[in-house]
């Protein structure tokens, strides 16, 4: 039974997504400030976390970027805000998904579920893909380089695992989001370029030129072939 962490100042909302979230059959805390949060995470480390962007004490986009510091969590935000920009600022944190308000319950609930999923996706039979200098093992979601390991959020992991296992073969931004995160919904393509980013950063010796991830201008992205 996964465990999910809500930090929102919304008393009512928590109430109703804890609701759903329970009746999914999870497990589910709760945090109404971003301090308190963080040290909910800390204590408790849940399986997955629902972060509102604006919050007291400490603002959302902090509290991402104090979990990443530490942690792969996977980490959904909640957003009334509709500017792109917030949006792949959170994105590039670390988030895997976000989620603008208002929004139906059911969609948090089925997110969530997704995203776990694609965590879960480890305890697939054993196999390792090895392109150029890197080593990716599929079962136990590790990456390193040059012997070294690059540590991956899930959505990051799945959407390299998808690029390099066919090297030169170009996808669309709609296909990698399906790849990546289960499903593809509409309109949120431009996020695979906010996680690309955050690859690039980790994974290139000059992220301005990427040796690995290629961009194909009016397409997609691929992965070099070695």
């Amino acid at each position: 039974m996964a465990l999910i962490l809500i930090v929102e100042d919304e008393v009512e909302l928590v109430k109703v997504l804890r609701s759903y979230l329970e009746q999914a059959g999870f497990t589910v805390i709760t945090a109404y400030r971003g301090d308190a949060g963080l040290a909910a995470w800390e204590s408790r480390r849940p399986d997955l976390v629902i972060l509102d962007l604006n919050l007291p004490g400490m603002d959302g986009l902090e509290v991402a970027r104090q979990i990443r510091r530490k942690s792969n969590t996977p980490i959904i935000m909640l957003t009334a805000r509709v500017e792109e920009a917030d949006q792949l600022i959170g994105l590039e944190l670390g988030a895997d998904d976000y989620i603008t308000k208002p929004f139906s319950p059911r969609v948090v609930v089925a997110r969530a579920r997704a995203l776990l999923r694609r965590v879960e996706a480890a305890t697939e039979p054993p196999h390792l893909l090895r392109v150029a200098d890197l080593e990716i093992d599929l079962d136990g979601h590790t990456v390193h380089r040059n012997g070294e390991p690059v540590e991956l959020t899930p959505t990051e992991f799945n959407l390299l695992a998808t690029l390099a296992a066919q090297p030169g073969s170009a996808f669309t931004r709609l296909q990698l989001l399906e790849a990546s995160q289960g499903t593809a919904y509409e309109g949120y393509e431009r996020t695979i370029d906010a996680h690309i980013k955050n690859l690039r950063a980790k994974l290139e010796s000059d992220p301005r030129n990427p040796q690995y991830i290629e961009t194909v201008f009016g397409v997609g992205y691929r992965f070099a072939r070695s």
